[in-house]
């Protein structure tokens, strides 16, 4: 395929990916009461004490349409996921030899699967990272938080830990692709773990212990388990 070419296809791509995500984003807008109180449960056990009937704060009168599209914006691409994941791997797959085709369908769907069990764990990590933050400060401090800021914070950590799980099929396509070898990622697994440690230090944007052990963890896990595919797949 032409560079021409290449940027033909990538522009269909994208517009696919855009459409979906705006699609679903439509649908998000519409379900928008439902997803306000799944995004706002952790809150509501980890500060208020009750699994329902707590109330976030606002401070700016436009902040509950911005907070309705924004919801709807990260909720519209977590459910346009699968499509842009599979877009994303077809721009790649002309690139591929015909042994490396085989492989599109398994990580497509590893990386739909990883990308959602990135941003289930950020939402579960999130009710103790509030724990955490809140307790920090001591008894005489007491939390009100801005619904802006709440949701802004809960939802950037979803995305990131949904982007950063998708790390080990980056690496097990780095290896099929013969641009690294198995045997280079273990011979050099020490500075690794520090570069993962490091990079989840940066990426957790709560800045509590917690989160960075809840993501530095699987990281360090899907490094070794990107190995072993590697391994087995002769690479």
């Amino acid at each position: 395929m032409t560079l021409a070419g290449h940027l033909v296809e990538l522009r269909r791509r994208l517009l696919i990916s855009v459409a979906a995500v705006f699609v679903m984003a439509v649908v998000a807008f519409t379900l928008y009461n439902q997803l306000f109180a799944f995004l706002v449960h952790p809150y509501c056990v980890a500060v208020q004490g009750t699994p329902a009937g707590c109330k976030l704060h606002i401070f700016n009168p436009i902040d509950n349409l911005t907070l309705r599209f924004k919801i709807a914006g990260y909720a519209g691409f977590a459910f346009a996921s699968p499509i842009v994941l599979a877009e994303l791997w077809l721009f790649i797959t002309p690139g591929l030899k015909h042994n490396e085709k085989r492989y599109v369908i398994p990580f497509v769907t590893s990386s739909i699967v990883l990308f959602l069990s990135g941003c289930a764990l950020a939402y579960w990590s999130f009710e103790h990272a509030l724990i955490f933050l809140k307790n920090i400060g001591g008894p005489q401090l007491e939390a009100t938080y801005g619904a802006t800021q709440y949701l802004s914070l809960l939802l950037l950590v979803m995305f990131l830990y949904g982007v950063t799980f998708v790390f080990p099929v980056l690496l097990t396509s780095l290896e099929l692709v013969g641009v690294v070898s198995s045997a280079t990622l273990l011979r050099h697994w020490r500075p690794a773990v520090i570069v993962i440690t490091c990079a989840a230090a940066i990426f957790t944007p709560t800045g509590d212990p917690l989160s960075m052990l809840f993501l530095m963890v699987p990281l360090i896990v899907f490094y070794f388990a990107s190995i072993l595919v590697g391994r087995l797949l002769g690479k």
